[in-house]
């Protein structure tokens, strides 16, 4: 983008590839993680590098191609068996500690902001208090993984909050975008994601961050449903 240091670009690259990375541990290592994640991340870089998402006159946006695949994917891992039973063999451990890539996130934002490249309302100075999720992400991890001071029940309220969290930016973030559906920040629309490497947060960060909250929630149920098969069986 015009006018904007390099620094933030670059603070954003790091973060955006440490979180594929951290996923990447997650699903311990596994080569197709690796290689989808690589050719998504790929894709997007030519794909933004070629203008295609700042031409807003078509209808749909060509927008939706940076994030509709990844919750189409997300939707058909937690339906399909196979894909279950890749979300269940996660490192719970690892995708709680990801969640920490979201302070250096909102650091880039605020660095947007003050450079006009998003409105004031995607940072945490305005209605974003989404780095909260990445603030108390260690702390989570330290009591329940290892002090093991709190159950599991604390790890299901903190996902179930942190993704109401994520859901209030990726609404504001797309509600502000200079696209046909815009509703907000008129005078400083959120432009950034529709440039490289910004439009690695829409199309990567969120879904992983998105999908990492649902796994957890489901392992916290499955788990509290575990421990009640296990005290019914002992009372029978």
């Amino acid at each position: 983008m015009e006018n904007l240091p390099f620094f933030i670009s670059i603070i954003f690259i790091i973060t955006a590839i440490t979180t594929v990375l951290i996923f990447y541990k997650a699903a311990h290592r596994s080569v197709v993680v690796a290689v989808v994640l690589s050719a998504w991340l790929i894709a997007q870089f030519l794909i933004s590098k070629s203008g295609f998402y700042t031409d807003n006159s078509s209808t749909p946006p060509h927008f939706l191609l940076a994030i509709v695949p990844p919750f189409i994917l997300i939707a058909a891992i937690l339906i399909s068996p196979a894909g279950r039973r890749f979300a269940d063999g996660l490192n719970i451990k690892t995708l709680t500690i990801l969640h920490t890539i979201r302070i250096p996130v909102e650091i880039v934002l605020l660095f947007l902001f003050i450079h006009k490249a998003v409105p004031k309302a995607m940072t945490f100075d305005g209605r974003n208090f989404d780095i909260l999720s990445g603030l108390t992400a260690p702390l989570l991890y330290y009591l329940v993984f290892i002090k093991k001071q709190v159950g599991y029940k604390w790890l299901l309220v903190w996902n179930l909050i942190c993704l109401a969290l994520l859901l209030n930016i990726v609404a504001i973030a797309i509600l502000s975008a200079p696209l046909p559906f815009q509703q907000l920040s008129f005078d400083q629309p959120n432009r950034a994601i529709l440039y490289f490497p910004f439009i690695w947060l829409p199309s990567c960060i969120v879904p992983i961050v998105f999908f990492s909250h649902l796994v957890a929630i489901r392992y916290t149920i499955l788990h509290k449903q575990e421990n009640l098969n296990i005290i019914t069986q002992n009372a029978v």
